[in-house]
């Protein structure tokens, strides 16, 4: 049997019947489309939580009050001997490979300004705070180099806090009230927008030996660390955490690298991903079943041909191959209408609500593509195998 007459037979058989071909070919085609749309969400959601959360830098090192490893979960001042301090912070701006150090707490508290009044996020900082986390300043400047245990009651508005208080006027130089007391505005932020669910516009910052009387504490919340592009992690860490335990007295503090905070997020994101795939793929099994039942119909109605086939000296390997090719060929383009249906269901869908992130990578519509077939030669076996063991003789007698 040459390659034409190959091509010829398989692709007669299934565009013969065009009704069965199409309803077989339906299972595979929603199953591919259902992989290829759900993992786009998952895929576009991974991508835009990682995207979000590396907009501050990828080389930051955050240390938390508390040891983890210890306590089963950081939990702050109440799992640590001694807090983290601002002098902690202090210290740790001499460390190797350091650029800029934030000592950090944050809370919540009544801003009031320009005869109005809005409850908002008071975030308490260090002046190294834009260059740190990539934060720009829109207007005027940050919190000045202060002594950090005597600093002046300065304010950095966020840009919608700023529009909430001040609307279309000049903020700069007016005083506000944080949680009561008096603050001079010295500058305004660059829009951020909101990262994972946190609106970032609508805050204020102020000193952070300010931000902890303001809230009644001892210990910051967090100290991040950002180190030069290129410097080796761990030394940084090893240099981190040599500081703190002599300051300390022992490790009682947790500290976290960005990649760390990275790998996690991601593997998280990865199950998620795998997981909305899984749920396609039930479609997939359900599309690879049809295969199977059809081509089992598919070699009963024609045993005759086969018959005929084997008596004009068709060898078993030849008949095999051709049901197989018949499969192979009913699943290939059950993938690609399915391909269709899942990219374009993403893409409208991302049309309707541009809000949902939405990606779908080349290698997910090659690895569908490749699943399909494969599927259709897995399903087309069991039938191909019985057509290719039919005797001549007996399948003409059956016809």
């Amino acid at each position: 049997m040459i390659a034409r007459d190959f091509i010829k037979l398989t692709g007669g058989s299934v565009f013969a019947h065009r009704l069965r071909s199409m309803l077989t070919t339906l299972g595979i085609a929603i199953g591919i489309g259902a992989v290829v749309l759900l993992t786009s969400i998952g895929e576009g959601v991974h991508r835009f939580v990682l995207e979000e959360f590396t907009q501050f830098g990828t080389t930051i090192v955050a240390i938390n009050p508390g040891k983890a490893t210890t306590f089963g979960g950081s939990v702050g001042v109440f799992g640590t001997v001694r807090p983290l301090s601002i002098e902690d912070a202090t210290a740790l701006e001499r460390a190797p490979y350091v650029r800029s150090v934030v000592a950090l707490t944050q809370g919540n508290a009544e801003i009031e300004g320009h005869e109005r009044t809005r409850r908002t996020t008071v975030y308490g900082v260090g002046p190294a705070f834009p260059e740190t986390f990539s934060f720009n300043i829109g207007a005027g400047t940050f919190l000045p180099d202060d002594d950090p245990r005597a600093p002046r009651a300065f304010a950095v508005l966020g840009s919608k806090l700023k529009d909430e208080l001040f609307g279309s006027f000049n903020p700069l130089g007016q005083r506000i009230r944080v949680g009561g007391e008096r603050y001079r505005v010295v500058g305004v932020m660059e829009a951020k927008g909101q990262v994972l669910g946190f609106d970032l516009d609508d805050t204020v910052y102020i000193p952070v030996n300010r931000a902890l009387q303001l809230f009644n504490r001892e210990s910051l919340m967090e100290i991040d660390v950002l180190y030069q592009e290129g410097a080796p992690v761990e030394e940084v860490v090893a240099a981190v955490e040599r500081t703190l335990i002599a300051r300390h007295g022992g490790e009682d503090f947790t500290i976290t690298t960005q990649q760390q905070m990275m790998d996690v997020l991601g593997g998280v994101l990865d199950v998620l991903t795998f997981a909305v795939g899984a749920l396609g793929g039930i479609s997939l099994l359900v599309g690879g079943v049809g295969i199977l039942t059809i081509m089992t119909i598919a070699v009963r109605e024609r045993t005759p041909e086969i018959g005929l086939l084997r008596s004009l000296g068709a060898r078993r390997g030849q008949v095999l191959g051709l049901f197989l090719g018949e499969a192979v060929l009913l699943s290939a383009i059950g993938g690609v209408a399915g391909l269709v249906l899942g990219a374009g269901g993403a893409f409208l869908l991302h049309v309707v609500l541009p809000a949902l992130p939405v990606h779908t990578p080349v290698e997910f519509v090659v690895i569908a593509e490749a699943v399909a077939i494969v599927i259709g030669l897995i399903a087309g076996v069991m039938p191909a195998r019985r057509a290719a063991r039919l005797e001549p003789l007996e399948a003409l007698r059956e016809g």
